[in-house]
């Protein structure tokens, strides 16, 4: 297929539990009216990634239409390849772009794209299990924040932000701390940690599951990831937290640790549940390496960046 359009629209019509594909005759009539941009839509799972892998050689910019899991599957196949990454957010949270775009304004349309700045962010870059490797753009959590994403993904009745709190209370009724071996290379020093987690998150956007101020004090290209963990708690006590987390000021209480690190190790104990942008990973043991990987992707945003 051509993908040689300077705008590579990417639609996945299964994002928001497959209300994305409501607004296929919608997108398509916009892209159609533009002789610089093109429009593929995604058939399966990870089709994302193919088109995304093949569009980069052709087109100058991929536009991600969808939720961060459609954009998580953009940017791993773009990472290293030159081009720039658009935004259209028609999923269930659309968490990255609440920090990418500071004045988080809806658009109408697509036009805004087009006439949008562009700034370099960071990644964060995962290896775990044998061989695998994976970036993400937003955010990862392993254990509690991994079995939410799962349930998430579960649920078909609930939409956006109130599938996420459903999802949350539903996970919390079953589950325990999590024994994990953590490493933290901050700026100057090295953190260990062995000892029971509640819930554990690394971060290069500001927000989960919607309205989950998990890393307040995250920036997108300060170079440095956003560590969150809530050590051992009883299960009773996470309910004081959930407002917290919604105003981003868990970060004062002593039961969290917040820091902006280089690079994170986990050792888990046995196989967990790991979501990066919502996206889940099954079976997750062992060492989890994450590092940042500074400025290494271009994408579009809706204010030029400072001088």
């Amino acid at each position: 297929m051509n993908y040689s359009s300077r705008y590579l629209f990417i639609f996945n019509p299964a994002a928001d539990k497959g209300r994305a594909s409501r607004k296929a005759k919608w997108l398509a009539a916009l892209v159609a009216g533009r002789k610089d941009a093109a429009l593929v839509t995604t058939a399966y799972a990870g089709h994302a990634v193919e088109i995304a892998r093949s569009g980069v050689r052709q087109s100058s910019c991929l536009i991600a239409c969808g939720g961060d899991g459609t954009l998580h599957e953009v940017v791993n196949a773009v990472v290293g390849e030159g081009g720039t990454v658009g935004i259209l957010p028609i999923g269930s949270a659309n968490d990255f772009i609440k920090t990418l775009n500071h004045r988080n304004r809806p658009y109408p349309g697509i036009g805004h794209l087009f006439d949008a700045g562009s700034k370099n962010v960071d990644l964060g870059s995962v290896s775990f299990g044998v061989a695998d490797h994976r970036y993400f753009v937003n955010s990862l959590g392993i254990g509690f924040t991994g079995r939410v994403a799962q349930a998430v993904k579960r649920l078909s009745w609930l939409k956006g932000e109130l599938a996420y709190v459903y999802a949350l209370f539903s996970v919390l009724a079953g589950y325990t701390s999590l024994p994990m071996h953590i490493l933290i290379t901050l700026e100057d020093s090295v953190l260990e940690l062995h000892e029971r987690i509640f819930a554990f998150s690394v971060s290069n956007g500001k927000i989960e599951g919607g309205k989950f101020i998990i890393a307040p004090h995250a920036e997108l290209s300060d170079g440095l990831l956003d560590v969150c963990i809530l050590r051992d708690i009883p299960k009773h006590d996470f309910f004081r937290f959930v407002l917290k987390y919604l105003k981003g000021t868990h970060i004062n209480d002593p039961k969290v640790l917040y820091c902006k690190a280089k690079a994170v190790e986990v050792t888990l104990m046995a196989p967990e549940v790991m979501h990066m942008d919502g996206e889940v990973y099954d079976n997750v043991h062992g060492r989890v390496g994450i590092s940042v990987v500074p400025e290494c992707l271009r994408v579009l945003c809706d204010e030029l960046p400072s001088a």
